[in-house]
């Protein structure tokens, strides 16, 4: 999801490597927090395998900077990444909302609508925190206060992506008329 998140920023316009990790930060708070250690390994892989350019300008205080800049195969790259999602980044709801922040830079509705479903199929399918004899446990069924509350948070916020989903491929991808 790091490299994602860099293709993604770096298709909206050129950073440097500090605005870069904090348009990220921003991205995934503190639920994943992105690491000096994980981010410039990451751009270096990206800028060795031609996908991103960087050059050096002079800094605000004297230092230089380098500055990072998305190219054709990023660009391809990034377009292939969210065409064809891993499960995970379908299933994880932060891997999710990193797809969501980029699925714009596709540039067929229909394509961005079949991430949408793919994403809509996944919510649909009974599922729970926790399970008794196989089956997905309901909130009135928890048996204490807090799982009870998990539950029923987890049931509200899941009907409200569900409806904006259906509503979203709606309007990418209208049911054609004969």
């Amino acid at each position: 999801m790091l490299e994602l998140s860099i293709l993604g920023f770096l298709a909206e316009e050129p950073l440097h490597g500090y605005e870069l990790k904090e348009r990220i930060k921003a991205l995934t708070g503190h639920v994943r927090p992105v690491s000096d250690g994980a981010l410039y390994p990451a751009i270096s892989r990206l800028v060795a395998a031609g996908k991103l350019d960087q050059h050096t300008e002079p800094g605000a205080s004297a230092a230089p900077r380098r500055t990072l800049s998305l190219t054709d195969e990023g660009r391809a790259d990034l377009l292939e990444r969210l065409r064809h999602p891993k499960q995970a980044e379908i299933t994880d709801q932060v891997r999710f909302n990193t797809i969501l922040a980029f699925l714009r830079h596709l540039p067929d509705s229909g394509e961005q609508a079949a991430v949408l479903r793919r994403r809509l199929d996944f919510l649909e399918m009974p599922a729970s925190f926790f399970y008794r004899d196989g089956d997905p446990v309901r909130a009135e069924e928890a048996g204490d206060l807090f799982r009870q509350g998990m539950l029923r948070v987890a049931r509200a916020t899941g009907a409200a992506e569900r409806e904006w989903l259906r509503e979203a491929i709606a309007v990418l991808d209208p049911p054609q008329r004969d």
